[in-house]
């Protein structure tokens, strides 16, 4: 769970405490004794262990006399659930709801900042980079295989590189070049389409050259968008930066990773040296 995700489930569990110690129960065996849970169960919720659930948090308030908290608390939990997204939560129908749910924020948003150190980024990925991605990632999580419908949806976010005032800053370390998926044939079609996408003037498509000297570490790759939202890819779960505050850090990490940025002319010569590896 991230950071801010567990800080948030702690606070939560803290006035909880609150709640039952003001209500009269000196100690989670005697609040439990009159709910019927557990007393292992009042405490993990209380210490940030456990998530509480809705009902939960209607039968904390009702025995603790706090019923007109119930609403806030509910919309704590909910926040809480949204900040960390398990993978298979969210792929267990398969990947294609996932890229049909990314398409708003896509509509929605002017300036996208995306940072990746590994891969080539979706909205300018071939369809065979991008089928190749979802086979992994279905065999990885054990989820229906929809890569077809997957890759048709993730196809439907390249029409923003042409509609609107959208502008893309996108950065992109060097070894998302050379990382091989579906073979020598799959990525030289997608170091084409990179060259390809260059010249358009609403894209901003920088690469971090593996001699480049770095002014912050590589870390998880992110997206985002506006500065109203971040999203943040682990490889077991998918979790969301709102805070302000936090944003700005990932602003910060952005401009950091663009001084080591190559563009134009060097970009060009690092996709045309990778498309020179396949060929030897």
């Amino acid at each position: 769970m991230s950071n801010r995700a567990q800080e948030a489930r702690e606070a939560l569990g803290a006035r909880l405490r609150g709640f039952r110690k003001d209500a009269g129960f000196p100690s989670g065996r005697a609040f439990a004794a009159v709910t019927g849970w557990q007393e292992s169960k009042v405490s993990r919720i209380e210490n940030g262990k456990q998530n509480a659930g809705e009902d939960d948090i209607r039968a904390w308030c009702r025995h603790t006399g706090t019923d007109d908290q119930v609403d806030d608390l509910i919309a704590t939990i909910r926040h809480i659930e949204e900040l960390w997204l398990e993978w298979r939560r969210q792929l267990h129908a398969g990947a294609e709801p996932r890229q049909r749910r990314a398409l708003p924020v896509y509509a929605r948003t002017r300036v996208f900042r995306i940072w990746h150190p590994t891969l080539v980024w979706g909205t300018i990925q071939t369809a065979e980079y991008a089928a190749e991605t979802f086979r992994q990632v279905i065999d990885f999580y054990g989820i229906p295989d929809d890569t077809d419908a997957a890759v048709a949806r993730r196809m439907e976010r390249q029409r923003y590189l042409y509609e609107g005032d959208r502008v893309f800053n996108v950065l992109l370390a060097e070894q998302a070049l050379y990382t091989n998926f579906g073979g020598p044939e799959v990525m030289r079609g997608q170091l084409d389409r990179l060259l390809a996408v260059m010249p358009l003037h609403r894209l901003s498509l920088g690469f971090v050259p593996k001699s480049a000297p770095l002014h912050i570490w590589p870390g998880n790759s992110f997206s985002m968008f506006d500065d109203k939202l971040v999203l943040v890819e682990t490889y077991s779960a998918e979790f969301s930066v709102t805070q302000p505050q936090e944003i700005a850090l990932y602003a910060r990490a952005f401009d950091l990773l663009k001084r080591s940025a190559v563009y134009g002319a060097p970009a060009r010569t690092l996709i045309t040296r990778a498309l020179g590896s396949l060929d030897g």
